[in-house]
């Protein structure tokens, strides 16, 4: 008897934890994404000018990753692949707004085939065609990221996750803080007192901006901390996976639509009591499209093939500290300003990006368009500033005409202002780059710059 019983706590310390989960009933899992957050800000990733408590706690509570960034940095894009798994060129949304390819599948049907309710309230971008995203719409959050209000109502998430014992999974897609910055309380902030980025011009129309967008970030940790209380209150905060999520940069110049980190990098949280230990940070690499495989994998089930995400459970639970090698970068400029098409490969420290079109100026109708200065006014206060200082020259003149080939040691140079592109101690790491970016290109059928064209829509 004795025997048998050493035999079984051998068993149980050797087999892992979420293995001797797979007889009881599996974990919900509530992912909560912002819109267009510059993850630098987050207090518990070094931000200065805002303590987002609530966000925080889940850092605390759960597992803070580093270096998650994302394929492309506009927000269709991205969500198609965080529901998909694929990289934009193999689901098609590879331009902001263009439609992914009616023939897919995504996290919708994986997690069903699991047993898994899955539902989505909020931002609904990329909800279809409802054959490609099958979610449960649930309603309480803005499915509109310029509407002028951000109201929302728990009593339908409140339904969705009590509605049965059956496992849920539930996207809570914020419009936050997605311009146009018209909502949350101003007054919490001093212009005069902000840290701004160092790849900003500093002007007094940036600062004001600035107060406006933090305001948002704001009502974004509110909503962040309303469902941590809510799965408190119904009894749903011990068996439920949180996932915090801040997709791409912000929408000032020189972060989103580009493929530097102020726009491809991200931030993750994950608290799932029990199995991820609390306080815990992590440098593996990461991108958009592992997380579907990654829900795959936490829900019992078998890796689906063809899908261009790997699961990273095993750094999720503490097993591994490496995911991936390289992380993949790609941004088609149409329809959001002219041709402007950049392709880039990462690791953890050294990346590499290429402009395929570099004789071109880069344009965005967002932010430098002329007939609405009043709306695109960071920038032009930026090119007003740059005509007698030359640091906002430096910074102008670099977001307008870059070189075919930029290489930065993101350790060194976060901002990425030092273009080691012509130092002879880095041209064997930029040729090996080079190639693995090639070969990337060719796996995902990638033709470069041919692919940054205006597509017919459908009907």
């Amino acid at each position: 008897m004795r025997r048998t019983l050493l035999f079984l706590v051998a068993v149980m310390t050797t087999v892992p934890l979420f293995a001797q989960q797979s007889s009881a009933r599996k974990p919900n899992v509530i992912i909560i994404m912002a819109d267009d957050l510059d993850s630098r800000q987050l207090s518990c990733y070094g931000g200065k000018n805002i303590r987002t408590t609530h966000i925080d706690a889940l850092a605390s509570e759960g597992l803070k990753f580093n270096q998650i960034y994302t394929s492309e940095a506009m927000c269709v894009p991205t969500r198609a692949s965080l529901f998909t798994g694929l990289y934009p060129v193999r689901h098609g949304s590879f331009q902001n707004h263009k439609p992914v390819y009616d023939t897919l599948k995504s996290v919708g049907h994986y997690l069903a085939d699991l047993g898994y309710r899955v539902g989505l309230t909020g931002k609904d971008h990329v909800t279809k065609p409802k054959t490609v995203f099958p979610f449960e719409i649930i309603q309480g959050f803005e499915p509109n990221c310029v509407a002028p209000t951000d109201d929302y109502t728990l009593d339908g998430v409140k339904k969705f996750i009590t509605r049965n014992d059956k496992p849920y999974c539930l996207f809570v897609m914020s419009i936050n803080p997605h311009a146009p910055w018209t909502v949350g309380d101003t007054t919490e902030f001093d212009p005069d007192k902000l840290v701004l980025p160092e790849n900003w011009v500093d002007t007094e129309v940036t600062r004001r901006q600035f107060v406006k967008y933090l305001a948002e970030v704001r009502r974004l940790d509110n909503q962040v901390g309303d469902i941590a209380k809510l799965l408190k209150e119904t009894s749903q905060d011990k068996n439920t996976i949180v996932v915090f999520l801040g997709e791409q940069g912000a929408q000032f110049p020189g972060a989103k639509w580009n493929l530097w980190d102020a726009g491809q990098k991200s931030s993750m949280l994950i608290k799932w009591p029990g199995n991820v230990k609390p306080g815990t940070q992590t440098d593996a690499l990461i991108q958009y499209e592992d997380i579907t495989p990654t829900l795959i994998n936490v829900a019992d089930g078998q890796p689906i093939a063809g899908l261009d995400g790997k699961s990273f459970l095993p750094v999720l639970l503490g097993r591994s500290q490496t995911a991936r090698q390289y992380a993949y970068g790609i941004h088609n400029n149409i329809p959001e300003g002219s041709p402007y098409p950049i392709r880039s490969i990462r690791d953890t420290r050294y990346k590499l990006i290429v402009n395929l079109t570099p004789d071109q100026d880069y344009y965005n109708r967002f932010m430098m368009n002329e007939k609405q200065k009043d709306r695109n006014s960071v920038w032009f206060s930026w090119t007003t500033q740059a005509a007698t200082n030359s640091n906002a020259k430096r910074i102008t003149e670099r977001f307008v005409k870059r070189p075919a080939i930029e290489f930065y040691d993101t350790q060194t140079d976060p901002w990425e202002f030092n273009n080691l592109a012509t130092d002879p101690a880095y041209q064997e790491r930029i040729k090996l780059y080079q190639q693995k970016l090639q070969a990337w290109m060719k796996q995902q059928g990638d033709q470069g710059a041919a692919l940054d064209i205006t597509y017919a829509q459908k009907p």
